[in-house]
């Protein structure tokens, strides 16, 4: 009999290969300036670490972009208020 996946622990498409997306996803954003950057970055970084593991990669990709072009305007705001 099967396993079932523990979609919510564990998920396939967070856990493959040495690291656990959220393991590299905290270490990542671990020095960020911000709340808000840390939670883009994260963001980012979910949907670029997984997008061969799912259904739509392309989907993942636009997704990852959509929050790299919003971190880059928070980073752009405050280089100017600087």
């Amino acid at each position: 009999m099967a396993i079932a996946e523990d979609r919510v622990n564990h998920p396939s498409h967070y856990t493959r290969g040495r690291f656990e997306v959220i393991d590299v996803i905290e270490d990542a954003i671990a020095d960020a300036p911000s709340n808000t950057t840390a939670v883009l970055q994260a963001q980012v970084l979910k949907y670029v670490l997984r997008m061969w593991n799912k259904d739509n990669s392309h989907e993942d990709a636009r997704k990852a972009r959509w929050y790299l072009d919003r971190l880059i305007s928070k980073l752009d705001v405050n280089q100017q208020s600087v």
